[in-house]
Order: C-alpha cells, then sequence, then structure tokens
C-alpha cells in the first residue's frame, strides 16, 4: 500500500492532480493506465488497492517531529481505510501546522480530502 520509489512519486507530481487544505496538499493520480502485471497492481478484484507515499520536509522539524508527523497520517490512512476510494497513487504532503495540530482535526480534514479525490475525476 506505499509508493517506494522516486519514479513512483515523480510520475504522481507529473500526471496527476492536486487538492489542499489548510493542513495538507493531496497529489494522485489514477492506477488505470497501470497494467495490472506490475506486482505491487494485482489486486483481488476489479478495484486496484491505492497506494500512497507520505513527503515530509525537513523544514517541518527535526527527525523525531517528522517521524510523529507521518506515524499520525499513517494511523489516519489505516483507521479510515474503508472511506478512501481504490485504484490510485496518492501522495500526501503535509504542512508545518500538522505538527502542532489535534488529531481529530487531521483525521477529519484528511479523509475529507482523500473522499474529494472520487468525486474529483
Amino acid at each position: 500500500m506505499r509508493l517506494l520509489k522516486r519514479v513512483e512519486y515523480e510520475a504522481v507530481y507529473g500526471a496527476g492532480q492536486r487538492r489542499s487544505s489548510p493542513q495538507f496538499a493531496v497529489f494522485f493520480r489514477s492506477q488505470l493506465g497501470i497494467p495490472r502485471e506490475v506486482p505491487w497492481n494485482k489486486a483481488a478484484g476489479p478495484d486496484r488497492i491505492s497506494r500512497f507515499g507520505i513527503s515530509v520536509k525537513k523544514a517541518l522539524g527535526g527527525a523525531v517531529v517528522r517521524n510523529r508527523i507521518r506515524r499520525r497520517i499513517r494511523e489516519i490512512l489505516r483507521r479510515n481505510r474503508t472511506e478512501i476510494p481504490t485504484g490510485w497513487d496518492i501522495v500526501i504532503h503535509p504542512r508545518r501546522s500538522v505538527a502542532e495540530a489535534p488529531f481529530a482535526p487531521l483525521e477529519t480534514e484528511l479523509v475529507r480530502l482523500l473522499r474529494g479525490i472520487k468525486q474529483k475525476t
């Protein structure tokens, strides 16, 4: 469920779309043009599993702060797995305010952004 290679991130940035909110910028690209023979793209059913990448700039803080931000975003994704549309490659860029923000508003905002991906296309 993760984007791991730089090429995958660049594909999302180059051929994808963008949505943003006060605390996140989300880049996304449909997996429809990607062949199913690619090892990570063999979903069990007609829907493909969405893959995620989290990119946290060094300007947001030290390693401890950046890792905490990543853990919080991964937890939001884990808790709301069923509400996130399938068949997308998604890269999430948190903004500076995410480090100090309470968890519940972050969760609401990110889930709202991710739900909007399906509606935008």
